[in-house]
């Protein structure tokens, strides 16, 4: 039978962005009936998101308080010039959790799991098998448009959640470890310590096409594992992931790709780091923004969503420059000689950039000098005029 539920706001997309903004919205305005769609059988799927301290603004840490697994009072960085150890707290969340938090805030009826969205527009939401949601405005927070509109280079990893024979020993993460050999791009491992016996070890790159290869990049983690003296007893999990790095486009195009007109949220709405390609910090800032309108149910909401995802794009052509020193003049193997040149900068620098909230003397520090690529390569970046980048 088919049926038809109502509701004030409805969120196509049970991921992080998607998530965030109907936990916000419970709590700074449970007058509204906000309904959250999922194709997936749980929300968040399967991942692990980690965050700085930093990377969050002191009055919307409460959103994420209920969701963070683990933290860390600081982590390690490994170059083949340079080790550092950096103070700035450091968290995860796990998918499980959020799944459960968003489970337990939420009315059952207003999650919809297992459900895939045959189609969408600003108001309405139908549901395969002819379901419909009908709602005075609707969020679309399902992923990417079409990113054929955007300039890109790629981070992508595999990540394995492994239990080892023995204690490792670590106290602190390892965000960073590019003593690795470089292959396909600027390559890191990126470790996170669990608990004493489990480790989260992610095989990082960052390269020029999104290929993919998970029995050779675990093989890789499996000898890093040995190279370490860690012997892995089981592995818990496994995710892999492609995220864009952003070095120009047109954001009026790829807006309008992921649909006509209909608000938008995450990736979708272009709102990730234009270097790291993480998109958690902007997943907080859109739903306390949300959160903070006077109307966030009506059929304002896709202007005032746009004109919010157009400025945060505006703000961040830096990051997207820096992005185009880093895959079009440095070699592939020696990209890590830019990121080995950025930890040497002071923690607070550091702190804003992943933040992406780089203030104009960090910006200069970080251009100033010599660059560790090319320099006849780095004038011809800094002169290129990309489609509004």
């Amino acid at each position: 039978m088919v049926a038809t539920k109502h509701c004030d706001l409805a969120i196509a997309g049970g991921g992080l962005a998607g998530a965030l903004i109907a936990l916000a919205l419970a709590a700074r305005r449970p007058e509204l009936r906000v309904l959250l769609v999922e194709e997936g059988e749980t929300i968040g799927g399967n991942h692990v998101w980690s965050f700085f301290h930093s990377d969050v603004a002191d009055e919307d840490r409460w959103l994420l308080a209920p969701l963070v697994c683990h933290g860390w009072r600081g982590y390690n960085i490994a170059f083949p010039q340079r080790r550092r150890r950096l103070g700035t707290p450091y968290y995860s969340i796990l998918s499980e959790r959020l799944d459960a938090v968003v489970r337990r805030t939420l009315r059952d009826d207003l999650v919809m799991t297992g459900r895939r969205i045959a189609s969408l527009n600003k108001t309405t939401i139908l549901i395969d098998g002819g379901d419909r949601v009908q709602a005075k405005a609707v969020i679309d927070a399902r992923g990417p448009g079409d990113l054929g509109h955007l300039d890109l280079g790629w981070q992508k990893f595999l990540g394995q959640v492994v239990r080892l024979e023995e204690p490792h020993g670590l106290e602190r993460p390892i965000l960073m470890d590019a003593t690795v050999a470089q292959v396909d791009g600027y390559r890191f491992v990126y470790v996170l310590p669990i608990d004493e016996t489990r480790l989260l070890i992610e095989d990082t790159y960052y390269s020029d096409d999104t290929d993919l290869d998970p029995e050779v990049i675990a093989d890789r983690i499996l000898a890093y594992a040995e190279g370490k003296g860690w012997e892995i007893a089981e592995i818990e999990r496994q995710e892999t992931g492609v995220l864009p790095v952003a070095l120009g486009g047109d954001f009026d195009a790829y807006w309008q790709s992921g649909g006509k007109d209909v608000a938008k949220a995450g990736v979708r709405a272009g709102l990730f780091h234009p270097t790291t390609g993480y998109s958690l910090p902007d997943a907080v800032r859109t739903a306390m923004f949300v959160a903070g309108l006077d109307k966030p149910a009506s059929r304002s909401l896709h202007e005032e969503m746009h004109d919010f995802a157009r400025k945060t794009w505006e703000e961040r052509g830096f990051y997207r420059l820096l992005d185009r020193m880093l895959f079009r003049a440095a070699d592939p193997d020696a990209r890590y000689k830019v990121m080995q040149r950025f930890y040497g900068l002071d923690r607070d620098l550091i702190e804003r950039f992943y933040a992406a909230q780089s203030t104009k003397g960090d910006r200069f520090r970080i251009l100033a000098g010599r660059p560790p690529v090319p320099v006849t390569r780095a004038i011809r970046v800094m002169k290129e005029r990309p489609l509004r980048a």
